[in-house]
């Protein structure tokens, strides 16, 4: 079960453990007052104790927690911040994530921040679908499975982004991950995956996305051969879109996303847990004895969640012309520059065309902003063939995309009737002010980049007419 909102100010607690959240308790004070007798000219002085008792509601760090838990603040942003923007969450927990060994550093795969490892490569850039590792050949959990496709920035200076995928195929088992550079924003492609949070469990689909936000440990199980994307955002949370005109109902309503429930196990370990934390864009690794998923009871606005892209209110031109992809904003990490984001989370959905006199696919473009681009399901409206479920493309700054050469003659000449656009499918699009930079895994050693991709544009022919004359209509 879930509760619904987004930032809403939650609470919960395990029903193994009722009134685990310290929501009041009854302290004991002695007060020493003075008390005056009079007995003539005589005054005696006397000191009387009276016993205080005060009921103190709401307190978030107790002298003694109930059920003897201790009381552990999560930070997601500075304490200063204007009380809209300000994330923490209290968890009350068998025992606090402090209580472990050192962290030493471990091999980080192909997980990296390492955005000079080629040169830059300003082509339009196309995968075919990531490989996925047989279960028979290699275990590979979500943590081993994690690939850097691109990205920019630097997470020391917590302003930037990456872009992974990760293909697995085995449940993580006595470990857990840690992010402590940013956000983790998942879409699952092939494959539900469970994930066991401080906060309680969340299941995520295909056509579905989970949100888990920095420093939140958690834990991915997989039920087969699993393949989804992420998006990583340093020094921003994700939050929806301003409506602007649009008005107070639209796009991503807040009811709709869910975040979990309290649940924990009370686990001790022969051998060691292991706590695996992305630090700096390196990978480290710490033990400790006992299951960190040991909150009894929480309370905060700041937790993981998650959202189910098919309750997303479409909105599209009505009249006629194409309406910017903006429209299709389902979150946003905003930069400090008012308007521009670090990072837009955009879906294509199935939806109805009935623009008049206007070419409904997506327009030729060349953009100041990147655009990373994945297929959930179905076939993508402007690339009918070549971009796959579980594939990617990459349109870096003012490089030029758009329809392929069969798509524009096809909707040049279609009669504009209403009609359903993208049923059954789903893409999605990570857009970014930053100049992305393609790793060296993504560009050579995943094998899976598309090297005929320019050639579905060169079909397109001139159709200029310099005789052409206005109709008369």
């Amino acid at each position: 079960s879930y509760m619904s909102g987004f930032g809403n100010e939650f609470s919960s607690e395990d029903p193994r453990c009722p009134g685990s959240l310290p929501e009041g308790q009854v302290t004991h004070t002695s007060t020493t007052t003075h008390c005056h007798s009079f007995i003539g000219l005589f005054t005696s002085r006397t000191q009387c104790f009276i016993d205080t008792y005060e009921n103190l509601r709401c307190i978030n760090n107790p002298q003694v927690c109930p059920y003897g838990l201790y009381a552990e603040q999560l930070s997601g942003s500075a304490f200063t911040c204007p009380r809209p923007a300000n994330k923490r969450s209290w968890l009350y927990r068998i025992l606090p994530s402090v209580k472990h060994k050192p962290f030493a550093a471990v091999p980080s795969g192909d997980l990296t921040e390492n955005w000079n490892e080629v040169e830059p490569d300003p082509n339009q850039l196309r995968w075919l679908p990531f490989t996925i590792p047989k279960s028979t050949e290699k275990k590979v959990d979500f943590v081993a499975g994690l690939q850097t496709v691109c990205g920019a920035g630097d997470a020391k200076s917590r302003d930037g982004i990456g872009i992974h995928v990760y293909t697995c195929n085995t449940s993580m088992v006595d470990r857990c991950f840690n992010n402590s550079d940013g956000d983790f924003l998942i879409v699952p492609q092939q494959g539900k995956i469970l994930i066991t949070t401080e906060f309680g469990k969340i299941m995520v689909e295909p056509n579905e996305i989970g949100v888990i936000q920095q420093g939140m440990r958690f834990s991915v199980d997989v039920f087969g051969e699993t393949r989804g994307y992420i998006l990583e955002v340093y020094g921003a949370h994700f939050e929806l879109p301003d409506l602007g005109p649009i008005g107070a109902n639209g796009l991503a309503n807040p009811r709709d996303f869910l975040c979990p429930v309290a649940w924990y196990e009370d686990r001790e370990l022969a051998t060691d847990y292991i706590v695996i934390n992305k630090y700096q864009g390196k990978l480290f690794a710490c033990q400790q004895d006992f299951s960190p998923f040991n909150v009894v009871a929480w309370h905060g606005n700041y937790t993981p969640y998650k959202y189910n892209l098919k309750n997303f209110m479409v909105i599209n031109a009505v009249a006629f012309d194409h309406a910017d992809p903006s429209i299709f904003t389902v979150l946003t990490a905003k930069s400090t520059r008012p308007g521009v984001a670090i990072a837009d989370f955009v879906i294509f959905p199935p939806r109805w065309g009935v623009a008049d006199h206007t070419l409904r696919p997506p327009y030729y473009h060349r953009n100041c902003m990147s655009e990373f681009m994945g297929l959930i399901k179905g076939h993508y409206e402007a690339k009918e063939e070549g971009f796959q479920p579980g594939g990617a493309s990459l349109h870096s700054i003012m490089t030029p995309h758009g329809p392929d050469g069969e798509c524009f003659e096809k909707s040049s000449t279609a009669e504009l009737k209403p009609e359903r656009v993208a049923e059954g499918t789903m893409a999605f699009m990570f857009e970014s002010s930053f100049s992305m930079a393609v790793t060296k895994w993504g560009l050579h050693t995943c094998q899976r980049l598309d090297t005929s991709y320019h050639q579905c544009w060169e079909s397109l022919r001139s159709h200029f007419n310099p005789n052409w004359k206005p109709s008369k209509q």
